[in-house]
């Protein structure tokens, strides 16, 4: 008798991990996402790569216009991706199994925290959209509006928090 290889838990198979199956995010669950998948859900908004500052008492997490210095501001996509833990030490390597320790501080509308969190993704979103640029055109994104960090001293970052939603 032949083994069967164990399926995903929505009855889905599995799936290599150069592969985006369709509509994926609607009902594999996170841990079950392929690399491409994973990757894919990324809006590219840019927003995660603001720095930001934690009130070590409350807890509450404040964004600036700051942005990491892998940053590119037009493209709102990291210049140096593949190796940005290299550059960039404190840089997070988002994983499934990080996720639920740092969502609290990833912004309202990034799809990790928001699938994470059980909602949809947005109608803005590319893979809903199919248009890479559809982040940009509803305004979601940081393009052309932050600050590089290296033009800013840490204790002022503070004078540059903004709304999370600008």
């Amino acid at each position: 008798m032949a083994r069967r290889r164990p399926r995903p838990a929505r009855g889905r198979p599995a799936a290599p991990d150069d592969t985006i199956r369709p509509r994926f995010w609607e009902d594999v669950p996170l841990p079950e996402m392929t690399k491409a998948e994973w990757e894919a859900l990324c809006d590219g908004c840019g927003k995660c790569c603001l720095n930001k500052l934690e009130d070590a008492d409350t807890g509450e997490v404040a964004f600036t216009r700051i942005a990491c210095r892998l940053l590119d501001g037009e493209s709102c996509r990291c210049g140096q991706y593949e190796i940005r833990k290299a550059l960039v030490p404190e840089c997070v390597v988002l994983t499934p199994a990080n996720l639920p320790d740092i969502a609290y501080w990833m912004p309202r509308s990034c799809a990790y925290r928001v699938l994470y969190e059980g909602g949809r993704l947005a109608p803005w979103h590319p893979l809903v959209s199919g248009d890479p640029e559809s982040v940009h055109r509803a305004g979601i994104s940081v393009r052309g509006w932050t600050v590089p960090e290296f033009e800013v001293p840490q204790e002022d970052w503070e004078d540059h928090i903004i709304d999370e939603e600008p």
